[in-house]
């Protein structure tokens, strides 16, 4: 039994050392991707999108040809904005009244009330509703 472990010992010193000399350089270099800039890489995408539909609409590129700025030129600038900018000039679009964003709220006030009436009338408290059953 002592010869084995004149024998063993020395060999799983050697390859502990072989182990540990093999893993070093071969350790993998990834960190750990934080949720804000993923989801910020995407608003910024999202952005430069709804900038490169701004500058195809007609509408938009005959306004520029009327102020003697040509299409294609501001195409090229808005192309050029940094994230920053296309991300500013996204929100505001969004913001604008004519940004198409009341429909969302409309939407969702409808369905609110929906479903608030919907609640009501199951509940008894109103009869609007001919298919729901009624708690008396």
């Amino acid at each position: 039994m002592k010869r084995i472990f004149r024998i063993v010992r020395p060999l799983s010193i050697v390859l502990a050392a072989w182990v540990f000399l093999i893993s070093g350089p071969l350790q993998a270099g990834a960190a750990l991707v934080g949720t804000e800039s993923v989801v910020d890489a995407a608003g910024v995408q999202s952005a430069r999108e709804a900038v490169r539909e701004l500058m195809a609409r007609e509408e938009i590129q005959a306004a520029l040809a009327r102020q003697g700025i040509d299409p294609a030129e501001a195409q090229a600038r808005a192309e050029a904005l940094s994230d920053a900018e296309a991300v500013r000039l996204a929100n505001v679009m969004e913001s604008l009244p004519a940004g198409g964003s009341s429909l969302g709220i409309v939407v969702g006030a409808i369905l609110i009330v929906f479903i608030i009436l919907l609640i009501t009338d199951i509940l008894g408290y109103t009869d609007i509703f001919p298919f729901t059953k009624k708690h008396r």
